[in-house]
């Protein structure tokens, strides 16, 4: 068993929960990168976009940061040296796929984040009838894509 990565995924996910926390103490909002992201295209409060901007930012940076002090990103791709490897499906499928999510997101008025890590810890029964739709969706994609379609590996 690799301790390293264990230990890897426990401090993020420390640290999500943490950033978590901190939004809804202090600004009152949940943690849903949708949502956020969705906001600053809408009409909203004077000096609302700040904080947004600062979320996405943190979100972008934090691995850039960690890349520039040295650290890798594990094993994201199979080859040494890559930090992403080429889209599995190609860049059109790609470019469907994020916009199926964001139509997912719509329709289901969250994410995963939004859902599965504010929702489910404020004990909603909607967000855990989303997350589990997130992710048999998700298991019944990868099925098909790799088991019907052939794609991936």
């Amino acid at each position: 068993m690799d301790w390293s990565a264990t230990l890897h995924g426990l401090i993020g996910g420390v640290l999500i929960g943490l950033s978590a926390t901190w939004l809804m103490a202090t600004l009152g909002r949940i943690a849903g990168i949708s949502g956020i992201l969705g906001q600053l295209f809408t009409v909203r409060p004077q000096g609302d976009s700040a904080w947004r901007l600062a979320f996405l930012a943190g979100l972008v940076s934090g691995p850039l940061v960690l890349m520039l002090a040295g650290g890798g990103l594990g094993n994201v791709v199979g080859a040494p040296g890559k930090v992403i490897g080429e889209p599995a499906g190609g860049v059109a499928l790609m470019l469907v796929a994020g916009l199926l999510v964001g139509l997912g997101t719509s329709l289901g008025s969250g994410c995963t984040s939004g859902h599965g890590v504010c929702g489910l810890a404020r004990l909603s029964p909607r967000s855990l009838v989303a997350t589990i739709t997130f992710l048999v969706a998700a298991i019944v994609t990868v099925y098909v894509v790799r088991h019907m379609i052939g794609g991936g590996a």
